[in-house]
């Protein structure tokens, strides 16, 4: 299946897929939260063929989520690390690892998270960054941001989905 670009669509979760989409990007990432900075580590962690790897971390760094740092002159050899921009994805990581925890992981959670401050295991929550008040999907409401016209409309209970709501 041909891979579609998401670089024209005017929408922030499309420009993220653009940068972390593809397989094997998250996992690539994941590893790089958990420490892990050289090729072969990656490899033999993943079991990822050396070619695709070699793409996915060249497209990551391009994107600017993974820098390259020289450890090695003879032979040449790179440590891959984490940039701001691919430490902000973990919210991201961790809000698909807790699905994958209560969807996908029948035996109970792979990984948990420990919390420093307070020693105990945890999960991360979003919250109102203004009010502190938990959120979820019914919670909010999108309305159209700076970067963007108007939303598409959203039905309501009732509605018809092909009467016009202008």
């Amino acid at each position: 299946m041909e891979h579609k670009s998401f670089a024209d669509m005017d929408c922030s979760v499309a420009q993220c897929l653009e940068v972390i989409g593809e397989w094997w990007s998250m996992l690539i990432i994941r590893d790089a939260f958990l420490g892990v900075t050289r090729f072969e580590e990656f490899q033999r962690r993943l079991g990822i063929s050396r070619n695709i790897l070699r793409n996915r971390l060249s497209a990551l760094v391009e994107a600017g989520v993974l820098v390259r740092v020289p450890y090695s002159q003879r032979p040449p050899r790179d440590d891959y690390r984490l940039t701001d921009k691919g430490r902000d994805l973990w919210p991201v990581l961790t809000t698909m690892r807790q699905w994958g925890d209560r969807y996908a992981a029948p035996d109970g959670p792979p990984v948990n998270l420990v919390h420093r401050g307070c020693s105990s295991k945890t999960n991360a929550l979003l919250v109102c960054e203004v009010c502190g008040d938990p959120m979820d999907a019914r919670s909010v409401r999108a309305v159209a941001g700076d970067g963007h016209g108007p939303l598409p409309h959203r039905r309501t209970r009732g509605q018809n989905p092909t009467s016009d709501h202008s």
